[in-house]
């Protein structure tokens, strides 16, 4: 496990929660834990995103190879969209 620095993930975590809440439930209800009725990204690092989830905290690794700050907004997204289809859920546009 590589982490970023602090102020990275201080950062991403305040944009996912903040701004993209039924995103990080979506994600979570995809590819963690299918019941879930809250998800709040709670950290990341260089293989995966963590959430914490109606009390436990699951781990889904990146779909991509992260190894820099701009690979994470574009795992989240793969996340997303990959999340969306295998729901069935119509993805808004980024």
């Amino acid at each position: 496990m590589t982490r970023f620095d602090d102020a990275i993930v201080t950062a991403v975590l305040a944009h996912m929660n903040d701004d993209h809440s039924d995103d990080n439930l979506l994600i979570v209800r995809a590819f963690a834990k299918a019941e879930a009725t809250e998800a709040v990204m709670a950290d990341l690092d260089m293989s995966a995103g963590y959430w914490d989830v109606d009390g436990e905290r699951v781990e889904i690794p990146w779909p991509i190879t992260v190894t820099e700050r701009p690979h994470v907004r574009e795992a989240v997204v793969k996340l997303y969209e990959d999340a969306c289809t295998k729901l069935g859920v119509p993805q808004r546009e980024h």
